[in-house]
């Protein structure tokens, strides 16, 4: 009943910038830590970014710091993740989700989620 759509992939170049959205539906997103995630047929998914929806903390994981930004907004029960100085390396599908818990630190991606979206893809290529 729950639902998460991503949107925002597309073909860039290295050193364009991307915004990704995931608009939840049937529920909403303030109640969960939001976590952005990325997978490369063959490799296993990788947590990216999480957002806790009960004190506003934040996580990136080393690779994308300095480089891409988390953020919700709460009337359009919609969150983000800007995606600046965009390397190969950051080439994979992308995912948001619905994490089960209420805060937002290194170890979110081992917690159990919600809802997963369907995934938006974003190639960064010359």
């Amino acid at each position: 009943q729950g639902q998460l759509v991503e949107s925002g992939g597309a073909l860039v170049q290295p050193g364009d910038s991307l915004r990704l959205s995931c608009a939840a539906s049937g529920f909403t997103l303030d109640t969960y830590t939001i976590g952005w995630f990325r997978q490369v047929p063959g490799k296993g998914r990788e947590g990216v970014s999480c957002f806790s929806g009960t004190d506003g903390r934040t996580y990136l994981v080393d690779s994308v710091k300095g480089r891409f930004t988390i953020s919700r907004d709460s009337t359009k029960n919609t969150a983000y993740l800007e995606m600046n100085t965009l390397k190969h390396e950051d080439t994979a599908v992308y995912y948001c989700a619905a994490v089960r818990s209420e805060v937002c630190n290194y170890g979110f991606e081992h917690y159990g989620v919600d809802y997963w979206g369907k995934g938006t893809l974003v190639i960064v290529s010359s």
